[in-house]
């Protein structure tokens, strides 16, 4: 009697499947995202389980959530699928004859900028460049999978030691360019809108509208200053627009460093006050350790450091 036997290996398939349903809210929702059937998504995951000899997933009468060992494996399918999008993207697209160029960066309009400067300057014919505005955890992984070039961040006194101890387990280079003090930002109509300086107490009938980072693990890879500081009402956003928005409306502040751009749309409206509390922030950008910048990174860097105080 002969014996087949069959070897399988796990495909980039497989792992964007994890990944997604990592990121659904059930496998009806990632099935649906990935166009295929919810049966074959769960034949296809229990494969690649028995493959791997780990459960990846623990299934329950309320759902599926990642074990302790799908958690790992999702942090390192991350990565897989970003060095194949690169890769992909470079040597498969159709337009792998243009151009290339990518930042990530926390929210600051320098930043977007420097960026747009890049642009003008070069006016490249064809080319596929790419800013991704983001949370504090994503740009560091971004400059470390060479999803992005160049990343913009910044800390505290609250996180610097974590983000440094990040910067260095990610094989990155951080570059000081500026330090800034405490500023709140409220609208231009704000009851408060005309002082010079203001303590956070003073501040807490009005809701402080936050950058939500919610996919960290806790406040200290946020990208504001006063992290740590117990707000009474706290709205959190991801979208720049949306927090102004809600500034507007609800008579609400933001925590910031006080750079406002008047050449900005978004921010037109805004007002900064000094915060009498001290929590500076120092700004600067990353890059991967041992990496030659391309002509627009160096272009990029270039434009960055007209910003540079420190």
């Amino acid at each position: 009697m002969r014996v087949h036997l069959v070897l399988r290996k796990m495909n980039i398939t497989q792992i964007r499947y994890v990944l997604e349903v990592a990121n659904s809210a059930s496998m009806r929702e990632a099935a649906t995202r990935l166009y295929i059937t919810q049966p074959a998504l769960s034949s296809s995951l229990k494969e690649l389980e028995e493959e791997l000899g780990i459960l990846i997933f623990e299934r329950t009468n309320k759902g599926i959530t990642l074990t302790g060992e799908g958690r790992e494996f999702v942090t390192y399918a991350q990565k897989v699928v970003n060095q194949y999008e690169i890769m992909e993207d470079r040597y498969l697209s159709k337009d792998k004859g243009k151009e290339k160029f990518s930042v990530s960066t926390q929210h600051y309009n320098f930043s977007i900028k420097a960026f747009t400067d890049v642009v003008k300057k070069n006016q490249p014919h064809h080319y596929e460049f790419s800013i991704h505005e983001t949370k504090t955890k994503n740009v560091l992984e971004d400059v470390r999978t060479m999803k992005s070039e160049i990343g913009i961040i910044s800390f505290s006194g609250v996180n610097e030691a974590v983000i440094k101890k990040l910067i260095r387990e990610y094989g990155l280079l951080f570059t000081p360019l500026m330090k800034r003090e405490t500023y709140i930002y409220v609208w231009e109509n704000h009851v408060l809108a005309g002082r010079k300086e203001i303590s956070i107490k003073e501040l807490s009938d009005y809701p402080c509208v936050s950058f939500d980072q919610s996919d960290d693990s806790h406040f200290y890879l946020t990208e504001e200053a006063m992290a740590n500081y117990n707000f009474q009402k706290l709205i959190k956003s991801d979208d720049r627009a949306t927090s102004m928005e809600i500034i507007s409306e609800l008579q609400g502040y933001a925590v910031g460093s006080g750079m406002l751009s008047g050449d900005s749309a978004i921010l037109k409206g805004l007002v900064s006050i000094k915060l009498k509390e001290e929590d500076p922030l120092t700004i600067g950008y990353i890059c991967r350790k041992g990496n030659t910048l391309s002509s627009y990174g160096q272009d990029y860097v270039e434009e960055l450091l007209k910003y540079k105080e420190i």
